[in-house]
């Protein structure tokens, strides 16, 4: 039942993270030792992303690589993150959510230590394979994990991973500047030395979750993708990432600039990402609803991306930080929209959505730097702002499949915490974003 803020309807009511407030600060901070515990390695698994984006040219130049051999280093991670996305459930289901996210870390400890010993590009990709597919597994279980072990309502635990999401894009930039202006080994090293802590305090701090009733199959996820409104989240999402990943890859190229000013640009990227992503854009939705926000959202996104190519080089470094608002507020109605717009069980309904999703994060760093061996150095984001544009044509296109009248959002106890993604009245902030 929705109840209006700050009215008592004189009993206990569960927090509902579409209500303005229901997050509030001391929710989010009055949490036990084990949901800190997992949102700090959250923090690390999410820097992960972005680390290596200031020491692109590093590596490059360390391991006598071009630009398109480089970008393999985010086409090797993703495209095994993709795959894992049907894996993660299957197991998670079968040996606990705990010792899902142990095993996502470990991998990642040893891969990631593995890659800073690398030497030569093949290496590096093989190893950051295989941490993708660590990543892959800790940050599917994470959420669930939080929601499950937090207090203060669903409301503040995914609040909370979804500011351990924006700090790790945010920080991932600037600790591979820091460490990478020394070796571009050293990010590697410390990434396998923070997730080495995380594990620790995990295994610490975290008591194992239930399991859920039904165990999941591999092909569950395919499966709800036969929904017509999941099917369309993802395949637009498809487009839209394909955008996103050209900027996050390609552009340190572009930039050309030292370790810790690709740093400083993308920590500001990060920043923004966040900003929007869990304050900026559930407003947005209150007020023009999830779908126009997208698709505004997402042209803008295409223009952004357009002056980006041709702009001198300021232009590109204030477009590149600029396009970190059009990326969080993305993020947070695309994630809202997958997990909302079908009856399928939310881990099934995510793992299916970024199933086909994460193909496009690993397609735009490989052929991005290719585009541009085969054309000039412009016509890469010429494509990516098409690919955005494309994203805005399928949400129009596929507008009704997309605004079910009873989709909703369910806690991970299966209790309504939103009956539907239709416009909201503008005083009823939705502060509920959940992981991407």
């Amino acid at each position: 039942m929705r109840t209006t803020p700050g009215v008592s309807t004189g009993g206990p009511t569960e927090a509902d993270p579409f209500e303005d407030g229901a997050a509030g600060a001391g929710g989010i901070l009055r949490q036990p030792k084990a949901v800190w515990a997992t949102a700090g390695a959250s923090v690390v698994a999410f820097m992960g992303i972005g680390l290596v984006d200031p020491i692109l040219p590093s590596i490059a130049k360390g391991l006598d690589a071009t630009p398109s051999q480089v970008s393999l280093l985010f086409t090797s991670y993703f495209l095994i993150t993709a795959v894992a996305m049907l894996v993660t459930g299957f197991a998670s289901s079968r040996i606990g959510g705990k010792k899902t996210l142990l095993l996502g870390l470990a991998l990642v400890v040893v891969f990631a230590g593995l890659a800073g010993t690398s030497g030569s590009v093949g290496e590096l990709v093989g190893f950051r394979a295989g941490w993708g597919l660590g990543n892959a597994l800790f940050v599917s279980t994470a959420l669930a994990v939080i929601v499950g072990a937090a207090a203060g309502g669903s409301a503040a635990a995914i609040l909370l991973y979804e500011s351990a999401l924006g700090l790790g894009m945010a920080c991932g930039p600037l600790l591979g500047a820091l460490l990478g202006d020394a070796s571009w080994r050293y990010p590697f090293f410390g990434t396998a030395f923070l997730m080495a802590v995380g594990f620790l305090c995990i295994t610490a701090f975290l008591k194992e979750q239930p399991r859920p009733a039904k165990k999941t199959s591999l092909l569950d996820p395919i499966k709800a993708l036969g929904h017509g409104g999941l099917a369309s989240a993802a395949v637009s999402s498809f487009f839209y990432n394909y955008t996103f990943f050209t900027v996050l890859a390609f552009t340190p190229f572009v930039l050309n600039m030292t370790p810790y000013k690709s740093g400083a640009v993308f920590f500001a990227w990060g920043v923004l990402l966040a900003v929007f992503s869990v304050l900026v854009a559930p407003r947005l939705q209150a007020r023009f609803g999830s779908l126009k926000v997208l698709g505004g959202s997402l042209v803008l996104l295409a223009a952004d991306v357009l002056v980006l190519g041709y702009g001198s080089h300021t232009t590109a470094v204030v477009c590149t930080i600029l396009s970190g608002a059009f990326i969080g507020v993305n993020n947070t109605v695309y994630t809202e929209l997958a997990l909302g717009v079908s009856d399928a069980p939310r881990p099934v309904a995510s793992a299916g959505y970024n199933f086909v999703r994460w193909f496009a994060a690993a397609a735009a760093p490989y052929f991005a730097p290719k585009i541009e061996e085969w054309s000039n150095i412009h016509i890469p984001f010429v494509v990516a702002a098409v690919t955005a544009v494309l994203g805005a044509v399928v949400v129009f296109v596929r507008r009704n499949a997309l605004t079910l009248p009873h989709s909703r959002l369910r806690s991970s106890g299966g209790t309504p915490i939103a009956e539907e993604l239709q416009p909201r009245h503008a005083t009823e902030d939705s502060v509920a974003v959940f992981a991407n």
